[in-house]
């Protein structure tokens, strides 16, 4: 027994002369909203309304985006601006130390974008603490090589 093999799977079927049923739908939805809007507003709002009306259904209809139908294209803009952003990377502020030579005083000055964490640095820490690393590395360093 011999089975008919599905051929142009991806192609829709033209179910109303050359339109296919989403095609049909898009465009006679369009024309029966601008049909209400010509009956029921005045001509000039009916041009206003009517014509992003008549464009959004023919590119609803006709008008593929990268072989993909409008409508995906429509969707994906909607989820886009509707979506939440992920900001990875946001700028802080430098903080600047300049030594006076006549006081021999250190001067903090910080940007207006400066976090309250940066004006609370000690600046005698960095020393100490690059003093302790050297002597743990120098410590691995030698139990290693024993």
């Amino acid at each position: 027994m011999r089975f008919e093999v599905p051929q142009f799977i991806e192609v829709e079927d033209k179910i109303f002369g050359p339109l296919t049923w989403r095609q049909f739908l898009y465009v006679g939805g369009g024309v029966g909203m601008a049909v209400v809007m010509f009956f029921t507003l005045p001509f000039i709002f009916f041009l206003i309304l009517g014509l992003p009306l008549g464009l959004l259904s023919a590119a609803l209809a006709f008008y593929p985006v990268n072989n993909r139908p409008f409508s995906f294209f429509l969707e994906a803009i909607i989820n886009y601006t509707k979506g939440q952003r992920l900001y990875l990377w946001k700028q802080s502020a430098d903080v600047v130390y300049k030594r006076n030579p006549a006081t021999q005083t250190d001067s903090y000055r910080a940007s207006p974008y400066s976090t309250p964490m940066s004006a609370n640095l000690n600046r005698s820490k960095p020393k100490q603490n690059i003093s302790s690393l050297a002597r743990k590395l120098e410590l691995q360093a030698l139990q290693k090589s024993e």
